[in-house]
């Protein structure tokens, strides 16, 4: 089996773009993205956005809108990494087919449009792609199912893309966190870490070459047994039937 790998890449003097950018994990990144001295940070958000920091392009972008996708690319000249945060959390219980597509929109074919779009800034950079999923992708949160749905064919579509652009020089990282103090759990009893603590260790496993990223105590505890584990395993056995291609300079 062929492998290959790459070095870790950084926020200091690159572009960055994340969406949903205004709240949550995606403003917590912004601020990350700048304080690790990012050069460039498209913020990129359905509705206006503002941002002090002269480095902050805001960018309107709905992931589910093509036109806007397409607009929001001819407005970036560079990319260094892409950071596919924006997503959808309804609660429901699945009698619904309406929120399971609306789900399916926002957080598997806007982050697979928005990646489209964005791949040739990418390859060029052999820059990073970096999906946030979560937890409820191994295992559905029964309460939101179709968010789980969503998650996990968004995990299986960050396995697939990671394959697939290896030979591109584009490397594919999947975050998997656990509860994070956004809107979505804010009213839940179950301990939560902040967004800024999981920004932090998102770019670290960027900065550090993770395949995979566990950035809260949760996650992490259950980061040693997925790495050395058979379904890690079996996802690079399979990336291995990939025809090898050279990365190019």
């Amino acid at each position: 089996m062929t492998t290959t790998t790459f070095e870790g890449i950084a926020a200091a003097d690159g572009a960055v773009l994340v969406t949903g950018a205004n709240r949550g994990i995606g403003l917590a990144l912004v601020e990350e993205a700048l304080r690790r001295g990012a050069t460039q940070v498209y913020a990129a958000t359905r509705q206006p956005f503002t941002h002090p920091d002269e480095r902050v392009t805001p960018l309107t972008l709905d992931v589910t809108d093509t036109a806007q996708i397409q607009a929001a690319v001819e407005q970036v000249d560079s990319l260094d990494i892409l950071i596919n945060n924006a997503g959808l959390a309804l609660f429901d219980d699945l009698s619904d087919r309406g929120a399971l597509e609306q789900h399916l929109a926002v957080n598997l074919f806007g982050t697979y449009g928005v990646t489209q779009a964005f791949l040739p800034l990418l390859t060029r950079s052999r820059g990073a792609i970096v999906n946030v999923a979560s937890l409820a992708a191994w295992a559905a949160v029964p309460i939101v199912p179709a968010y789980s749905i969503s998650k996990a064919a968004a995990f299986s579509l960050t396995q697939s893309l990671r394959a697939l652009l290896a030979g591109r020089g584009v490397r594919v990282h999947a975050v998997l966190s656990g509860p994070v103090d956004t809107d979505m759990i804010r009213d839940w009893d179950i301990p939560k870490s902040s967004p800024e603590s999981v920004a932090r260790a998102i770019f670290d496993g960027v900065e550090q070459g993770e395949e995979d990223i566990f950035p809260d105590p949760m996650s992490e505890s259950m980061a040693e047994r997925w790495r050395s584990g058979a379904a890690k395993a079996l996802e690079r056995q399979n990336a291995a039937f990939i025809a090898a291609e050279p990365v190019t300079s």
